[in-house]
């Protein structure tokens, strides 16, 4: 029983990962305007989804526990796109630190580096993930606005990852995993508030 409860948060899980960010990409097409994102904050995210799916990935763990993984990567590739083009931060460093991302999750994933290292990464993904919604807090309180921050985003991150907790929990219990899920619903759900929370008060001074 518990363990088709599982599968079908999973599911759901997954199918509410295929639209993650995109109320946040639309709030940015719509502004044209990146001001209060962090992308030093984007880029810690890519870098724990990458290695949190490449550590799934290479633990032959069940497909439905991490497929959200390569789903929300190709959404955040476009969220980072977009935010650095409204930042007018493209130019030939951020093209060479994307093809040396390229290099090293192709590594990963196919275990060019060696499973050891991949392990010792995971263990840094819950601070990873930890610093990346710090700063994204930090960057709302300092604009003291949230206009381009989706506050749905964030809502479904929060849900998402308290699946997640269920899931892994029933399929692994791995711990590294569980702690990393348990921190990433508390800090969503900080982000979700402080968007609701900033909106409301530019609504009240219009």
């Amino acid at each position: 029983m518990f363990q088709q409860l599982a599968n079908f948060l999973s599911i759901i899980t997954i199918g509410m990962c295929f639209v993650l960010k995109i109320p946040q990409i639309l709030n940015l097409l719509c502004a044209k305007s990146a001001d209060q994102i962090s992308v030093v904050g984007l880029l810690l995210e890519v870098t724990s989804y990458t290695v949190m799916a490449s550590y799934n990935f290479t633990n032959s763990y069940s497909l439905l526990s991490y497929l959200e993984y390569p789903v929300i990567l190709v959404q955040e590739y476009i969220l980072i796109f977009l935010v650095l083009k409204y930042l007018n931060k493209i130019n030939t460093s951020s093209i060479l630190i994307s093809v040396l991302y390229i290099i090293i999750s192709i590594s990963l994933a196919t275990q060019l580096i060696p499973k050891v290292i991949l392990t010792i990464l995971v263990s840094f993904c819950t601070p990873i993930s930890f610093s990346s919604k710090i700063l994204q807090l930090l960057t709302i309180f300092r604009a003291k606005n949230a206009d381009t921050v989706s506050p749905i985003t964030w809502f479904i991150s929060a849900f998402t990852n308290l699946t997640r907790v269920f899931t892994i929990w029933m399929d692994s219990a791995d711990v590294l995993l569980l702690g990393n899920f348990i921190i990433s619903v508390i800090l969503s759900s900080s982000i979700m508030l402080s968007a609701i929370y900033y909106r409301r008060n530019q609504v009240k001074q219009d």
